[in-house]
């Protein structure tokens, strides 16, 4: 059996439909369903059992979880990156993953969780995943702090040689829907045209960025599970690893990509940053994936255009919009 926490969410339920393509059934689901209309992209999944996050929890911390699991994909967490309560953040984020990291290890199982580029802070300190790179980075807001102390936990304890940790660049694609403010800027930019026929970017606060000009590593969610179902299936690679192109690319370019894909003409808007998060915004981020290449993944990613386009005119153009 596969368990997979965060397994309603945006990744976590992308990553069942890749275990679904791979031959696997054999699946505990793991989220906090709540209110949201994150249970629709399970509708399509086939698994065998769910269970509530904090049951979950109660179950690994009383060894009352059944005989036969072989793997733990922990993606559930908070990921809204403006979250500001850090109590909640240290529980749900640090201490979870801490919990079901060392219990997933003493059982000798495969261990995958989800860092976050947001580790990276301002990126003045490069965007390389090795050890001591991964060690000295500052994150600008808690979310990323949640995660960059998991990173540091797993390394300075030698646990990060006997399980992968993944720092997710700008994931975008089907299943996102319910992400709210967090959705990506190509699911809001599609929802802005189809409404005013134009798109709002926030300008720049610095000179050295032209307005729309500020760059990201925006990777497609089928990429993301196609590196994670490779890990999976490639127990002796370990480490924390970038998951990203490898290629930055600017908010106009996504945006334009957008346009293409509904076939509108361009019109973008230019918006102040709100006060909140001009401390907080990272002006590039680009995935080193050297290391993730030397250990031997081979895979591709989609280019911006071609992602944007199966997004669009395959998923949010469509009535049906979550992964089949």
């Amino acid at each position: 059996m596969i368990v997979v926490t965060g397994g309603a969410g945006f990744i976590g339920s992308a990553f069942v439909w890749k275990l679904n393509q791979m031959g696997h059934e054999d699946i505990l689901v793991v989220d906090a369903l709540d209110t949201s209309d994150k249970w629709k992209n399970l509708v399509n999944r086939k698994y065998a059992e769910y269970l509530d996050h904090k049951e979950f929890l109660q179950r690994v911390e009383t060894n009352r979880l059944p005989d036969g699991i072989d793997a733990v994909v922990h993606m559930g967490a908070c990921s809204a990156t403006t979250e500001r309560d850090a109590h909640y953040l240290m529980e749900n984020n640090y201490r979870y993953t801490q919990t079901l990291a060392e219990w997933s290890l003493k059982k000798e199982l495969r261990f995958i969780y989800a860092s976050s580029a947001a580790t990276y802070g301002d990126g003045s300190r490069g965007y390389a995943d090795d050890d001591a790179s991964s060690l000295r980075q500052k994150p600008l807001n808690m979310y990323g702090y949640s995660k960059q102390l998991l990173d540091v936990w797993a390394l300075k304890n030698g646990y990060a040689k006997n399980m992968a940790g993944l720092k997710f660049f700008n994931v975008f694609g089907p299943n996102e829907y319910h992400k709210g403010d967090m959705r990506s800027v190509v699911h809001k930019a599609f929802g802005q045209i189809q409404a005013a026929g134009k798109v709002q970017l926030f300008k720049s606060c610095r000179q050295e960025y032209a307005d729309g000009e500020q760059v990201r590593d925006f990777v497609y969610v089928k990429d993301v599970t196609e590196v994670m179902g490779w890990l999976l299936e490639h127990p002796k690679v370990n480490g924390i690893f970038n998951v990203g192109t490898g290629q930055a690319r600017t908010w106009k370019d996504l945006v334009n990509a957008v346009f293409t894909a509904m076939n509108r003409p361009k019109k973008i808007e230019f918006i102040e940053m709100p006060e909140i998060l001009r401390d907080r915004y990272q002006y590039r981020t680009e995935a080193d994936i050297q290391k993730l290449k030397n250990a031997g993944y081979a895979g591709t990613f989609m280019p911006l255009e071609d992602a944007v386009r199966d997004y669009v005119q395959n998923y949010l153009m469509r009535e049906d919009a979550y992964l089949e």
